[in-house]
């Protein structure tokens, strides 16, 4: 079986999936189902290849000079395209984990009772930790 296809190989756009077939049962699902789970669909062969020497190089880029034949600022722009490809900027802290729906229900149920206020709420649903004084 062939693995599912994320991004279209003519343009790069993302593909959406029409159907869902189980082999053993036979049954089959149709509708607009979005792939989320796989980040690295965003990335060309090419970043794709340069991450996989990456992480057999362990990381680092010494080794990578030598194997690619490539000078540290080349190696360290292509590291930057690739996390800028992922979505990240490079350098840049992560925003803290937002919480999810349940929680996020939660937090506005604590508010609607007056129990929080709209600021411990807005920080909450920010994903924002408990500030000290």
């Amino acid at each position: 079986m062939n693995p599912t296809l994320e991004r279209c190989p003519v343009c790069r756009s993302e593909l959406v999936v029409t159907r869902l077939h189980c082999p053993n049962c036979q049954t089959t699902i149709e509708g607009s189902f979005y792939p989320t789970s796989n980040p690295f669909a965003a990335l060309t062969p090419e970043q794709i290849q340069f991450l996989l020497t990456f992480i057999r190089c362990e990381g680092r880029f010494t080794r990578m000079e030598e194997e690619l034949n490539l000078s540290y600022p080349t190696l360290r722009n292509r590291l930057n395209e690739v996390i800028r490809a992922l979505g990240f900027e490079p350098g840049r802290e992560e925003p803290p984990p937002r919480p999810g729906s349940e929680e996020r229900l939660r937090i506005l149920d604590e508010l609607a009772q007056g129990l929080i206020t709209p600021e411990e709420a807005r920080r909450r649903l920010l994903g924002k930790r408990e500030e000290t004084t």
